[in-house]
C-alpha cells in the first residue's frame, strides 16, 4: 500500500491460496456437538475452521464464509486457515479500490524483499534482528550508546516495518536494558504514539527491556514465509527478476541456485514465456544465493 509514493504497508498473496476477508462457499464436514464450530471444505480442496455456525446447519450443507485467518506453515505442522459463517455481501475491505500493477518501481519491493530475506534492519546507531518462532516474532534491538536513546531511535523503525512485513500475533520487542522507570515509560509513550494507527495490545516495558505486542494475526508474515517456504519464495522472486529484464533478443536466460529449479513449476515457466515474449532458458549455479537469482536477455 503506498500514499504519495511512500510505501505504508505490505502483503503477499500467493495465486490460489485463501486470505482474510474472502468470501468463499464451503461444505459442511464436521460440527462439533452442541457448539457453532466446525469444519469445512472449498470445492478447491481449502480445509477450513469455522466458527459462528447457524444452529440449524447440518453436516453436508454448503454455507458462505468470511476466511479470517489465512492457513499458516510452522515448524513441524501446519496450522489450517479460519473463517466463520456469513453472509455473501460480506468482503475483504482492504482490497476495495486497490490498484492493480503489474510491477512496482525497483527500490520499492526489492527493499521490502532484502529486509525480508536478512531480518536484519539497521537504523541510526543499531540494527533491528528480527527472528520467526512458533510461538511469536521476536525483535531484537542491537547497538551502541546508552540504552534510552538507543530504544527511542529503534522505535519510528519497529513501527514502519511491524506493516511493512505484514506482522501480526504475539510479536516481541527486546530493548536494551533501560534501569530508570521514568526512562522506560517515555520508550512506552514513544511506541504508543508510533502505533497509534496499528491496531494492537502491548505490555509495558518490564525491568529487562521487554515488551510484548499482540495484534490480529491475518496469515503468514513475509517473515514467516521465508522461515517456512524460502525456496518456494524465492522461486516466485527469480520469475520477477526474469520478468523485468530488459534487452532486445529472442531468449531469456534466467541463473538459479540449483534448490530453485525443482521449485519452477512448468506451467509457471510457460507463464513468464508468454509475457515476455521470448523463449525461457533456465541455468543453475551453485555460487548464486538463493535470494539472488540473475537474468538477462540474449540476442542469439
Amino acid at each position: 500500500m503506498c500514499a504519495g509514493g511512500e510505501i505504508l504497508a505490505a502483503k503477499l498473496l500467493w495465486p490460489g491460496e485463501l486470505f482474510a476477508g474472502q468470501v468463499l462457499t464451503a461444505k459442511l464436514t464436521a460440527k462439533l456437538a452442541g457448539k457453532a464450530r466446525g469444519t469445512a471444505v472449498t470445492a478447491s480442496g481449502h480445509e477450513l475452521l469455522v466458527d459462528h455456525l447457524p444452529s440449524a446447519i447440518t453436516e453436508g450443507e454448503n454455507l458462505s464464509i468470511t476466511v479470517t485467518r489465512a492457513a499458516i506453515a510452522e515448524k513441524g505442522r501446519w496450522k489450517r486457515a479460519q473463517g466463520r459463517a456469513s453472509d455473501a455481501d460480506e468482503g475483504a475491505q482492504w482490497l476495495a479500490g486497490a490498484q492493480v500493477r503489474r510491477g512496482f518501481a525497483s527500490e520499492i519491493w526489492e527493499d521490502i524483499w532484502q529486509a525480508a530475506a536478512s531480518g536484519e534492519l539497521p537504523f541510526a546507531g543499531g540494527a533491528l534482528v528480527f527472528s520467526v518462532t512458533p510461538a511469536m516474532t521476536l525483535i531484537d534491538v542491537d547497538g551502541t550508546g546508552d540504552p534510552k536513546s538507543l530504544a527511542l531511535a529503534a522505535v519510528p523503525v519497529i513501527a514502519n516495518w511491524l506493516c511493512l512485513f505484514d506482522l501480526g500475533g504475539n510479536i516481541g520487542i527486546d530493548f536494551p536494558t533501560i534501569e530508570a522507570k521514568a526512562d522506560r515509560r517515555c520508550v512506552d509513550d514513544a511506541l504508543g504514539d508510533a502505533l497509534a494507527d496499528w491496531p494492537h495490545e502491548r505490555t509495558a516495558m518490564n525491568g529487562f527491556g521487554f515488551v510484548q505486542i499482540v495484534a490480529r494475526l491475518e496469515g503468514p508474515s513475509l517473515l514467516h514465509r521465508f522461515a517456512t517456504s524460502r525456496p518456494g519464495l524465492c522461486a516466485r522472486y527469480a520469475l520477477r527478476v526474469a520478468e523485468r529484464a530488459t534487452g532486445s533478443g529472442p531468449v531469456l536466460l534466467l541463473r538459479v541456485h540449483p534448490a530453485l529449479r525443482a521449485k519452477l513449476k512448468p506451467e509457471w515457466i510457460e507463464e513468464l514465456a508468454r509475457r515476455t515474449g521470448r523463449e525461457v532458458r533456465i541455468e543453475t549455479d551453485p555460487a548464486l544465493a538463493l535470494e539472488a537469482p540473475s537474468a538477462q536477455i540474449l540476442n542469439l
